[in-house]
């Protein structure tokens, strides 16, 4: 099946081209066998919010910054292109791109921060008695098929599309298809539509009892008023997709066609990428958003603190899914509040200098990161950030290093719920992304958390390191087992038992924050 698809001409060490699709923009990177990451390359997007809880992004655009980044990081040479002979795609998760007829996308992308379908999750959720909003007979249903539940937000695929066929019906009428952005990409790269087994969880209208054998639901489908033929055909993340098209290839900058992988999500190739392959074995993601995840060997839901286990990128296997909205993005948020017109990274490397000097506890300071609310372990739109304690006394450097403690205990507060989850604790914890570039971020964690960090060697490579792995991995080059011993540690961080009162009294005070101000900021919020 996927050697058809595989050079028999390969010169030199097999290289894949990862694609990670983030929402700040695509990174595409060289990985060998052996996941190390050659060389990268990166191209911003625009992001369009609208006044309504909308978040869209240009699929063309998507595109346009892939081929550039791509041609760019070929061009230099690095990897022969001889040695490229698989491309795979990992990305952002929870977005909706309607494709018509001939594979084309109609208007926008709609991605994992739009709640515009929360209105019509709740008609669909609901019923004559109501359990944290939900018919307790349909949630039954839905926990026993998918391991989950459409979330209450109205972020998740399935809210998009049902926003769509209420406020946009033309481009319902239109649509042939219904993909998840990574599973776009891949129609562009090879002109065959399909989704894996772990994009399209998050539709809630998939049959996950048996990981080998994925199937959309008749039932699940016909509550929502859809239909199978709406949505791609499934395979799973190891499978080789198709061969990458000539004209592909050509936007790309590679020579000729190669193997394109079927690929899976951001959350599925950070866990893979971190090195994180063995069960109960962590990772702290930290970039725009967060989530601690890990393989489990079985499948549990929690819908009232949005946690379950979903299929995974590896066979036969489960893996932790959960969201915390807004991280890195909220030291992003502060830098264009105070220095709007400075280069970004500069702002942000003094931003990390300048909290490094504040003693820990930001002088009783406390951020709140839910900027654009949350998803667990509470699930809340209507959340927002802010800075509490402040005094006369409260300057720049204790604001700035509020914001990085906030989000650790806001990561503290999932850690908490997901080891309860799954009935142990999670020690050490490796963490990865942009945010993970910060040795003081990672400390902070550290001592938050009350958890030894191993920090992953080029963390904010994770997700086209994952996605290499996955690419060789499923051309038969590696073992799963043989994944974790594939990414070294730059460093490990262990708790200063200095810090532990001032931060467990901190994060006791950001709970009683979330507890005494959800009721104002549901009245102010609510839509």
């Amino acid at each position: 099946m996927a050697r058809c698809y595989v050079r028999s001409n390969m010169t030199g060490f097999p290289h894949a081209l990862a694609i990670d699709l983030g929402t700040s923009g695509p990174k595409v990177a060289l990985v060998s066998a052996t996941g190390e990451v050659k060389g990268a390359e990166f191209e911003p997007v625009g992001l369009t919010l609208l006044p309504d809880g909308g978040a869209e992004q240009d699929p063309a655009e998507w595109w346009s910054a892939i081929g550039a980044a791509s041609r760019r990081l070929l061009a230099t040479g690095i990897v022969p292109a001889g040695e490229i002979d698989a491309v795979s795609v990992t990305g952002q998760w929870s977005g909706t791109v309607a494709v018509d007829g001939q594979g084309e996308a109609i208007g926008n992308a709609i991605i994992w921060m739009d709640t515009r379908g929360a209105r019509y999750i709740r008609d669909l959720i609901g019923g004559p008695v109501r359990i944290e909003g939900y018919d307790p007979r349909k949630l039954r249903t839905w926990v026993a098929l998918t391991g989950g539940a459409p979330g209450r937000s109205g972020k998740d695929p399935l809210a998009h599309i049902l926003y769509l066929r209420h406020q946009q019906p033309g481009v319902y009428r239109e649509a042939a298809t219904f993909l998840e952005p990574k599973d776009y990409l891949n129609l562009r790269l090879t002109g065959t539509a399909a989704g894996s087994f772990d994009s399209m969880a998050l539709h809630w209208i998939t049959d996950n009892t048996d990981l080998r054998a994925v199937t959309y639901s008749d039932r699940l489908l016909g509550w929502a008023g859809l239909r199978r033929d709406q949505f791609p055909p499934l395979r799973p993340a190891i499978d080789v997709l198709a061969p990458l098209t000539s004209e592909a290839a050509a936007h790309l900058g590679l020579p000729d066609p190669v193997a394109v992988v079927t690929g899976t999500p951001d959350v599925h190739s950070a866990a893979i990428g971190a090195g994180t392959t063995t069960d109960f074995a962590a990772h702290l993601y930290l970039g725009t958003g967060s989530w601690l995840s890990c393989h489990v060997p079985f499948k549990k839901t929690n819908v009232v603190i949005n946690l379950g286990t979903l299929p995974a990128a590896l066979p036969g296997r489960y893996l932790v899914a959960n969201a915390q909205e807004t991280a890195g993005k909220a030291l992003e948020w502060l830098a264009e509040v105070l220095s709007p017109h400075a280069a970004r990274d500069e702002v942000l490397s003094e931003f990390n200098e300048i909290a490094g000097r504040v003693p820990a506890g930001s002088g009783g300071v406390i951020f709140t990161p839910w900027l654009i609310g949350e998803r667990t372990p509470v699930e809340d739109a209507t959340l927002r950030g802010g800075f509490f304690n402040q005094s006369l006394h409260t300057g720049r450097e204790e604001m700035i290093r509020a914001v990085f403690e906030g989000v650790a205990y806001n990561a503290r507060w999932l850690l908490e719920s997901v080891e309860k989850f799954v009935g142990r604790r999670l020690d050490p914890i490796v963490m990865v992304g942009g945010g993970a570039q910060s040795d003081l971020w990672c400390q902070i964690h550290a001592d938050v958390l009350g958890r030894t960090v191993h920090q992953a060697e080029d963390p904010i490579q994770v997700n086209v390191r994952g996605a290499g792995i996955l690419a060789h991995g499923a051309l038969g080059r590696l073992q799963w087992d043989e994944v974790s011993g594939l990414v070294p540690r730059d460093a490990t961080y262990r708790p200063d038992p200095a810090h532990r009162a001032v931060y467990d009294e901190a994060y006791a005070a950001f709970r009683r924050i979330h507890r005494r101000n959800r009721g104002t900021y549901r009245r102010l919020n609510r839509r």
